[in-house]
């Protein structure tokens, strides 16, 4: 009998050497170890690397689940034990069954003891973040084929979800960059190109918009297949003299959030400290920078679907080495004592070498110390999602909606389609009414959408329906404001333009479930197009309609004034042959609906040129300037980069317009210093640029900048206007990234279409006021007189920008500058400031005025 035993126990060691053995290293196809000094891998190396681990063992099966914005393939790995991995769907099944809560609480207690805990790791976010993609092979290699206690636990007990590179793209930017410049004075630095096509460091300011490709396809795993009830994001800026940052975060919380995330953050939180603390790794500290009270991070959407998210910061993200002197220690790292006395600092870091493999060291034992934790209390994190699913579901505390109608009837129809379609990108379930309804009094078309409250993800639902009312708070009594992480206020029914009805009381309506994305919905074409067809400038689908219609070859005017039945800053397309087949295809597309006229409409009417735009892209990677171009891309407009040297000596005759995205003056103007950067890469667009644009306008081009860029045109054109913003200390006037209530001329060219109020993105944006005496210059948009704050937090609204200028169209020659004080294209989020942008566009492209080139 024991020599049985000892033969069994003989040969299940044996083979668990064997599958060990088989698994390859990284270093093996690295060709050095793991975040060795001085190199890097790229994904190309990484994605071979991926291939052989899941191609050698039977514990982790690898699929691809999208594309990256530049073509790459994204991919997620999941590792466990062989028998779990064989049965994957039946763990997703149980995930899901849990996460939507709609199950009984025998079932659930039933799944919870039967189920995986499913944990979610990701890294390669941030590119310049180098340390993350690099060590997720040796993370993955370890979780597969380490023959410890602990890391049997974990297979068994836990589906660990590894997606190692979420921007494939940037890593490679990134990785290039560093291999040109290692050991120069540029060795470090950051790539003067996004490391995402578009949106660069914001690639983690997209979850819950997800206009990017990349948050797309991973939102759709996280909330719509796999529900992991814990998310770990790898990132790496830890406050300098600390190792890694890491939860408790400091406050406030959301209050849409259910508490039990925030105890649950907490006590994963502590479970990393401890962990660290026994291997003696020092420099680890919490409670200081990030907060939960904002949605749209990766880390910070999991919370509105009761997934616990976790957000890690570790030092050092280069592999260059650091030298930190003992002797020049901090006092104290962002208030907190760095001499052992601090419960949130309580084992300091006292300085010396760090290496890039000491941050693969801190990002391992980071998710080492949550896979550990998950494979302890599996069934407790898989029946707390369902707990809080439910809370949600039965609106426990009672201040939750009924529901939240989208009625069909907007003055923008395509955006409320697209907000229905982020709702439902996000995991939330929506309905279509079939027939008409009545609710709280007012009636509802059939087609109007209906978004229940009873659904577990009720906090994502209500937080991005409802206003943000961001708690005040100061770094000390009298003192200036704590800044918020990132954003106060999101409203999205607010920024997209869309009226959206909460209702409280319930009411009966027939509506069906809509089982996938919505196309817009068909527009009409009506009457005579003998001599044209005539279209609203309402929707943002009237940009894309009049950029398929030049490309066509069709000619397209503003309509100035009222004039067949259209109201002013209606488009007119002349007619001739093939005009009603695509008025016809457009109306389908896109929803919008034409009218025909079958005589001259008469009425003041201004033909545009062919709409060619150019976009300053400053060597100063600028996220501004990629959300710009990302915005402008999706409504199909012609659109040249300009960089510094096409600034000062292209030829510029040849664009409607020019937008200068939000930069600093010296960042446009002077770029960066070449001791720091290859010459090539140095300097802006200097006197020469500036001079050039001015010339530009003159002639009778319009150039159009956006918040930031306008401190530049101010100063540099001596424009006798003021920013009223600039100078006040940030006890006296403080928005920090909210919504306010702007008045628009809807008269004037660059308001038509628009709503006569809107909400404006301010991110610690500007305010104009126009000299006494000046000329030339109309005000298009003013921020209101009361009641200002629409969603989020401010501070001295009333006194420093009420009635003040949003948008200033400025005379300049024959052409026209464009001011706008507030960022009305923001990360792709205020739909409802689009219009402004396009008539300024349009403007630009008047023939009458604009006769800069021949050739257009």
């Amino acid at each position: 009998m024991n020599r049985t035993i000892k033969f069994l126990c003989g040969l299940m060691l044996l083979t668990a050497l064997t599958v060990s053995a088989q698994i390859p290293h990284p270093r093996d196809t690295y060709g050095h170890e793991v975040n060795a000094d001085n190199v890097m891998a790229d994904y190309s190396t990484m994605l071979s690397y991926y291939e052989k681990l899941a191609a050698s063992t039977d514990r982790v099966q690898m699929i691809e689940i999208g594309k990256s914005s530049m073509g790459r393939p994204i991919k997620l790995l999941f590792i466990s034990s062989a028998e779990n991995i064989a049965q994957l769907e039946k763990w997703r099944d149980i995930s899901e069954k849990l996460a939507r809560a709609e199950i009984t609480e025998e079932e659930a207690r039933k799944f919870s003891k039967e189920g995986k805990a499913v944990v979610w790791i990701d890294m390669g976010m941030h590119a310049t973040e180098r340390a993350t993609a690099q060590m997720a092979p040796e993370l993955m290699w370890r979780i597969a084929s380490e023959e410890s206690d602990e890391m049997k636990k974990i297979r068994e007990n836990v589906i660990t979800m590894v997606v190692p590179a979420i921007n494939p793209d940037g890593v490679d930017i990134v990785v290039d960059w560093y291999r040109k410049t290692v050991g120069t004075n540029a060795d470090s630095s950051t790539p003067p190109v996004l490391y995402q096509k578009y949106v660069g460091h914001d690639n983690n300011r997209d979850w819950f918009m997800n206009n990017m490709k990349e948050t797309r396809v991973i939102t759709n795993v996280l909330y719509n297949q796999w529900y992991p009830q814990i998310i770990h994001n790898h990132h790496q800026t830890a406050p300098r003299w600390a190792m890694i940052f890491l939860p408790p975060f400091r406050s406030p919380v959301n209050p849409q959030i259910h508490p039990g995330i925030t105890t649950s953050v907490n006590l994963v939180g502590t479970a990393m400290a401890q962990r660290f603390a026994m291997k003696k790794m020092p420099g680890v500290i919490a409670n200081v920078g990030f907060s939960m009270f904002w949605n749209g991070g990766m880390r910070t959407a999991p919370y509105y679907h009761n997934q616990v998210g976790i957000l890690t910061e570790v030092a050092h993200p280069t592999p260059t080495p650091t030298y930190y002197d003992p002797e020049r220690k901090a006092e104290e790292i962002r208030g907190l004592p760095t001499n052992g006395t601090e419960i949130f600092y309580p084992y300091p870091f006292e300085g010396g070498k760090v290496t890039f493999r000491d941050a693969a060291d801190y990002m391992i034992t980071a998710s080492m110390a949550i896979l550990d934790l998950a494979a302890d209390k599996k069934e407790e994190f898989l029946y707390n999602i369902y707990a809080m699913g439910r809370d949600a579901i039965t609106n426990t505390n009672g201040k939750g909606a009924f529901a939240y109608v989208i009625p069909k009837d907007q003055w923008n129809p395509s955006e409320a389609i697209n907000l229905t379609n982020i709702l439902m990108q996000g995991g939330l379930r929506a309905h279509k009414a079939t027939s008409a309804f009545t609710a709280n009094g007012k009636s509802y078309e059939a087609g109007s959408i209906i978004f229940y409250g009873a659904q577990s993800f009720r906090p994502f639902l209500a937080d991005l329906m409802e206003k943000q009312d961001y708690p005040d708070q100061f770094l000390y009594p009298g003192g200036p404001p704590q800044p918020p992480y990132d954003l106060a206020g999101w409203t999205l029914p607010m920024q997209m333009g869309v009226t959206v009805d909460r209702i409280v009381d319930e009411f009966s309506a027939d509506a069906e479930a809509i089982k996938e994305q919505l196309s817009y919905t068909a527009g009409t074409v009506s009457g005579n197009g003998r001599y044209g067809f005539v279209f609203s400038a309402k929707d943002n689908q009237s940009a894309t309609a009049i950029n398929r219609l030049q490309k066509a070859g069709y000619s397209v005017s503003v309509m100035m004034s009222e004039g067949g039945g259209a109201e002013a800053g209606s488009f007119l397309v002349r007619n001739k042959r093939g005009l009603s087949a695509q008025v016809n295809q457009l109306s389908a597309d896109l929803g919008l609906n034409f009218t025909g006229v079958s005589r001259n409409p008469g009425g003041d009417r201004r033909e545009l040129n062919k709409i060619k735009l150019g976009i300053y892209k400053s060597w100063q990677a600028n996220m501004d300037e990629g959300w710009s171009r990302w915005m402008l891309e999706q409504f199909e407009f012609d659109l040249d980069t300009l960089h510094n040297e096409e600034i000062r000596n292209g030829d510029l005759s040849q664009y409607s317009a020019i937008i200068m995205p939000s930069q600093s003056r010296n960042g446009i103007k002077n770029g960066h210093s070449p001791r720091r950067m290859p010459q090539k890469f140095a300097g802006g667009i200097g006197k020469e640029g500036v001079a050039a644009l001015d010339a530009y306008a003159q002639a009778g081009g319009t150039v159009i900048f956006y918040d930031g860029s306008t401190d530049f045109a101010i100063r540099e054109y001596d424009l006798p206007i003021k920013n009223v913003t600039s100078g006040i200390k940030p006890e006296e006037f403080f928005i920090p990234g909210s919504l306010v209530r702007t008045n628009i001329k809807t008269d004037h060219r660059l308001g038509f279409g628009m709503m006569d109020q809107v909400a404006a993105s301010f991110s610690r944006s500007r305010a104009f006021k126009v000299e006494d005496g000046a000329t030339g210059i109309t005000e298009v948009a003013q921020y209101a007189g009361e009641d200002i704050l629409m969603s989020g937090w401010a501070l001295g609204e009333d006194e420093h920008i009420a009635n003040t200028s949003a948008m200033l169209q400025v005379n300049r020659g024959a052409g026209n500058f464009v001011l706008f004080a507030f960022r009305p294209q923001f990360r792709g989020q205020p739909r409802g400031t689009y219009k402004l942008i396009f008539n300024s566009i349009y403007m630009g492209a008047d023939k009458s005025k604009n006769k800069l080139s021949s050739n257009r």
